[in-house]
């Protein structure tokens, strides 16, 4: 284990990496899901370095979970590893993940930082969940460019994106959601969304039946009031209770958005920021073979 201030980076030792924990197999349905995604938007391709974002949330432990599986039987070959960003608050402590992702043959790189001692007189004017958004984002592109890794993958999937194209349409006015693949403003890391077409309720049934070990989190900010986030999630369910194929539809609509299409010639695509929600308002932000 190696440490440097904050940063923690634990590493598989040589027979973890040649005889790596096994894990029951990704659902069919999260398997079809992310592969499509794959190929639709080119997201990974042949030797990329790919650092997974890892909350320990459902998403992100399905996320993955479904990429380990895919990196043994892809056509192309890219590297895999996790990094966890710590922002130090009570009841958030996933320093447990680094033992579960090295017993899985693969690097875990843990930062840690204190949100509020940089909160404190910093805001200005920004709501918790932004500057805390803000933050775990930079310290991941850092993390990514210090190891050398090119791609970034979030667990964001499609009721993310469905959720965001709502807000972004009934409170911003843009025809705008989620990307599956961009570039960050410096042009040198790709954020990829492998989960865009799954279901969140598919990662949930992915998490269970795997038995991955998920770290609860517990944000006052974010759970203290309700959100226009939480709004259309609940308006999205009452709709597809009454229509089952809802979110197919759904997915067909926003495969443009997805892909990052204008919608017109004043349509830009969103920075690195990207939409960032926090109570009752919200901030606009933002396998193929070879």
């Amino acid at each position: 284990m190696n440490i440097t201030n904050d940063l923690t980076i634990q590493s598989a030792d040589t027979d973890t990496v040649a005889r790596p924990q096994q894990l029951a197999k990704p659902t069919r349905a999260l398997l079809k899901a992310t592969g499509e995604a794959i190929r639709d938007f080119d997201l990974i391709r042949n030797g990329d370095r790919v650092l997974v974002a890892l909350s320990g949330g459902k998403d992100s432990m399905a996320l993955l979970h479904v990429l380990l599986d895919l990196q043994r039987r892809a056509p192309v070959k890219f590297e895999l590893a996790a990094a966890t960003i710590d922002p130090q608050m009570p009841g958030y402590d996933p320093s447990v993940l680094s033992e579960w992702v090295t017993s899985l043959g693969i690097t875990h790189y843990l930062q840690s930082y204190s949100l509020g001692r940089y909160a404190h007189g910093s805001l200005q004017g920004k709501s918790l969940c932004a500057f805390c958004s803000r933050m775990r984002r930079g310290k991941l592109h850092g993390l990514a460019r210090e190891h050398k890794f090119n791609v970034i993958a979030l667990g964001h999937h499609l009721d993310d994106a469905a959720e965001t194209f709502l807000m972004n349409s009934f409170f911003g006015g843009q025809l705008r959601s989620m990307r599956a693949i961009y570039q960050n403003d410096d042009g040198d890391l790709r954020i990829i969304r492998p989960l865009i077409y799954a279901r969140e309720h598919q990662t949930a049934t992915d998490a269970e039946n795997a038995q991955l070990p998920l770290v609860a989190d517990n944000c006052p900010s974010c759970d203290a009031k309700p959100t226009q986030r939480n709004a259309m999630k609940a308006l999205l369910e009452n709709l597809e209770h009454n229509h089952n194929n809802l979110f197919g539809s759904l997915k067909t609509a926003l495969k443009p958005l997805l892909a990052g299409t204008p919608c017109s010639s004043k349509d830009t695509q969103p920075s690195s920021a990207e939409l960032t929600e926090h109570p009752l308002t919200f901030i606009p932000p933002p396998f193929q073979k070879r």
